[in-house]
């Protein structure tokens, strides 16, 4: 226990919590409690229960069984509004501003009253003052559209604090900012712990954690496994409580004899997009695609599966010269793409795992009368259930209320099922836990063994690094080098990809 905790009482305190779910222990016999002017880390594999704790936290959903208490006095925090006036806000992963309003209108949005006046000189003083406490320059004056998300985060912050924020849960607040903007999030972060503010920091970045938190607590299954000071705590020792197991190597990629030349693309571009990208893919190779924020990978992935077809350039499959402008030709030719954004574009998230599934080749799934042959289907979904480890009871459970990793198992399964040659991955392990991520490793060497061909798309180095064959380097739509893994050090790769490898070498096979 810190100095500080020792000389404070907690804010928040929570004993006994418990929450399962059509039969399912989401929480069981849960205790947490948060500090004033601490920063509490909260870990735990997709599916620990941390999101379930933050609805309960936030009102959203109420705990089936147990006691939460503000200040030593037991509360009933029954919706959203309720945890608002006991000074409790949230961020969550995606920041959740409204574009078309002001800076200033979205930190105050929550104070807006039917039938007041607004006073706009008065608000966008305050606005800025808020911002200044937080050492934040933005023009209160602008619409929020054209925020950045790191931006968009800050408005969030300023929003909490004008409501008084005591505590304040960050769920997520870094997978989707650079490294610049995470240094300038936590520089925020350290200015709340100064003002006093609890925060509930939860995240799947172990470094970014170690970094920034006073105590880190580890959930697993839905149960309490251990609450340490942050120097009392070492990323092995977190791994080991969070996947009951110990865990030496989680990018470890399975050697596979490449075969044959399974595409080839020459030439290919889209104007204003990217120029000139040229490689050869092999079956049973993950060929990486690596760069900077704005290099221009996704689009090339997008082009191969015909979302925005290319408008120049050549692509050979098995040989045979091919115009790929749409997804369905995509998938006939062998192509399957797993999107990065699997909430909007990757998964029907209101539909059913069964139904997720079967979605690419529901053609397959029609009787001659035009029904869908539910045992058929239900039987293939099972199969993916159990191969990929999907955590729900049934195929039935729908798939927005699986966790993050288990959601990304199910959109991993629904490309599986179409059988691919070659199987674009984009970030497929962003916002996924590192138990759940040496899983994706283990199916992409399932793939790579068995011949299928995959493009791994990852902003994360050492994943690339340690999961590919070779590595295409892109910067602002351009080809700076492909490199054979064996001889590229992370050096060589991010020289590449800010554009410092002036002679572009190529160590290709």
């Amino acid at each position: 226990m810190s100095k500080q905790q020792n000389d404070q009482k907690p804010i928040l305190e929570m004993q006994h919590i418990y929450k399962h779910y059509e039969g399912v222990k989401a929480l069981s016999d849960i205790h947490l409690d948060l500090f004033p002017g601490e920063v509490h880390a909260l870990i735990g594999e997709n599916g620990a229960g941390k999101s379930t704790l933050v609805k309960i936290i936030m009102g959203v959903i109420q705990a089936d069984s147990g006691t939460i208490y503000l200040d030593g006095e037991e509360v009933k925090i029954t919706n959203p509004q309720a945890a608002q006036k006991h000074g409790i806000s949230a961020i969550y992963q995606e920041p959740m501003v409204f574009p078309d309003l002001n800076v200033a209108e979205n930190i105050f949005i929550s104070h807006a009253q039917r039938g007041s006046i607004v006073r706009w000189a008065k608000m966008f003083q305050d606005a800025e003052e808020i911002l200044s406490k937080l050492d934040v320059k933005l023009n209160v004056r602008m619409p929020a559209r054209g925020l950045t998300v790191a931006a968009q985060q800050a408005v969030e912050i300023a929003k909490a604090i004008s409501l008084n924020v005591r505590i304040l849960i960050m769920d997520e607040p870094t997978s989707s900012l650079s490294a610049h903007e995470v240094d300038r999030l936590f520089k925020l972060i350290k200015s709340l712990k100064k003002q006093g503010v609890a925060i509930l920091f939860i995240g799947h970045r172990l470094e970014e954690v170690m970094q920034i938190a006073d105590r880190v607590t580890v959930f697993r299954d839905g149960c309490w496994i251990s609450s340490s000071p942050r120097d009392e705590v070492t990323i092995e020792g977190v791994i080991r409580d969070m996947v009951g197991r110990e865990i030496g190597e989680f990018f470890s990629k399975t050697k596979t004899e490449r075969g044959d030349l399974l595409m080839s693309v020459c030439e290919l571009s889209k104007e204003n997009i990217f120029q000139d990208i040229n490689f050869d893919v092999y079956r049973g190779e993950v060929l990486g695609f690596a760069g900077l924020i704005g290099s221009r990978r996704t689009d090339v992935g997008l082009a191969l599966f015909g979302v925005e077809p290319a408008d120049g350039g050549e692509i050979k499959i098995e040989g045979v010269p091919c115009r790929i402008r749409s997804p369905r030709q995509a998938l006939r030719l062998g192509i399957a793409y797993a999107t990065e954004d699997r909430r909007s574009l990757g998964l029907t998230m209101p539909m059913s795992i069964c139904s997720n599934i079967s979605l690419p080749l529901l053609r397959d799934y029609l009787n001659r009368f035009g029904l869908i042959k539910r045992r058929e289907e239900e039987k293939t979904a099972e199969t993916f259930r159990q191969r990929l480890e999907i955590r729900a009871p049934s195929v039935h459970v729908i798939v927005e209320n699986l966790s993050g990793g288990n959601q990304q198992k199910v959109m991993l399964s629904k490309w599986l099922n179409a059988s691919p040659k070659l199987l674009i991955l984009d970030e497929p392990t962003r916002g996924i836990d590192v138990g759940t991520k040496a899983a994706v490793h283990n199916i992409i060497n399932d793939l790579t063994s068995s011949g299928i061909a995959v493009i791994l798309i990852s902003s994360d180095l050492p994943e690339v690094l340690a999961m590919s064959d070779r590595i295409l380097v892109m910067r602002e739509g351009k080809q700076m080098g492909i490199f054979e893994t064996k001889k590229a050090k992370q050096e060589l790769i991010m020289a590449a990809a800010m554009g410092q490898n002036n002679n572009k070498q190529e160590f290709a096979l």
